[in-house]
């Protein structure tokens, strides 16, 4: 079976290989010619009877990959290398930004306290909504009550927000408040669920693109 195969890779797997390495012009250079030859010596000297060692072969094939790699190949390898080396670069930067933010939330207390009372007011009136109870709601959601608690959340918000996608929740959260605070006063029971509902999800995803999901109650 071995000097079958022996045979057969003489007379028809060497041919195709050296033709479809040799093919990328019509005329071979001498540069070309040069690389075929050291690879017909290669290849055969490797597949010769009592030469086919694991020794020889793996130097046949080392030998043979580095002379497929001396032109278009070896370009394409540094460009490969390249980009593997930007994206490196760029993840390292990813995680020193988020290790850097975990360090601003672990010593945030006074803004996760903020935030609990946020959690708590919109729990208190997300209760009164869905009970009907649009006057509770409002009593919690007015200008007087909601100034100082609101602002601080904001405050919490700012500091604690990062990424454009993390913003982009608190300014969705921050309409839909509007919304249901206006709703509530209109005494829109259904706009205020709707509100509520919306302001509810982009707190909630918020907190899960910080990672304070886990430390704020009643998410």
């Amino acid at each position: 079976m071995a000097t079958t195969f022996l045979s057969t890779a003489k007379t028809s797997f060497l041919p195709s290989l050296l033709s479809s390495s040799s093919l990328t012009s019509s005329t071979p250079t001498a540069t070309q010619n040069l690389k075929t030859s050291s690879l017909k010596v290669t290849l055969c000297k490797a597949t010769s009877p009592g030469l086919l060692t694991k020794r020889n072969l793996a130097f046949s094939l080392t030998a043979t990959f580095s002379l497929l790699l001396t032109g278009n190949g070896a370009n394409a390898a540094i460009l490969e290398a390249d980009d593997d080396l930007e994206l490196l670069e760029k993840v390292k930067q990813d995680r020193k930004k988020r290790l850097e933010q975990q360090e601003i939330i672990s010593s945030a207390d006074k803004e996760k306290g903020y935030l609990q009372e946020l959690i708590f007011k919109l729990s208190k009136v997300g209760q009164a909504i869905e009970n009907n109870d649009l006057p509770t709601a409002s009593s919690v959601l007015s200008p007087s009550n909601k100034k100082d608690w609101l602002q601080n959340a904001n405050a919490a918000f700012t500091k604690l927000s990062s990424s454009a996608e993390e913003k982009t929740e608190i300014d969705t959260f921050n309409s839909s408040l509007s919304t249901l605070i206006s709703s509530v006063t209109q005494n829109d029971i259904k706009s205020a669920k709707t509100a509520f509902l919306s302001s509810a999800v982009a707190l909630e995803k918020w907190t899960v693109l910080t990672g304070l999901v886990a430390q704020l109650k009643g998410i």
